[in-house]
């Protein structure tokens, strides 16, 4: 067996109001949403981002998000309000940790190493 990809997913407590927040976090809408409670965001370099409709596991997920440009990404976010308090910048990776309305934990992290995943 071998692994081609990887898809990280997300439990939420409301699809419809989740996709929102998520289309304007990620700077478009879903790519796809390939069952009423799920929707999808796939990556130039072939990860996804899947949301999923599950009240019971809301707010207990974790994913790092991948990107060139940390200081840029932070700019983002405080643009759309969101608070980026939480960074860590050193020798390895510049990352900042944010938490999405259910409470999930998202990073946005750029390595500073070019064996780390990218």
């Amino acid at each position: 067996m071998t692994i081609q990809n990887a898809l990280a997913s997300i439990a939420v407590k409301d699809l419809k109001k989740a996709s929102l927040w998520y289309e304007k976090l990620l700077g478009k809408p879903a790519d796809s949403q390939p069952m009423p409670e799920v929707a999808e965001w796939h990556f130039e370099r072939g990860g996804w981002l899947q949301i999923y409709q599950n009240q019971e596991r809301a707010g207990a997920g974790s994913v790092t998000l991948s990107v060139n440009n940390a200081d840029n990404q932070i700019a983002t976010l405080k643009q759309l309000g969101i608070s980026t308090d939480n960074q860590i910048d050193n020798d390895i990776v510049k990352l900042v940790m944010i938490k999405d309305p259910d409470g999930n934990s998202i990073a946005f992290a750029q390595a500073k190493k070019s064996d780390m995943a990218q």
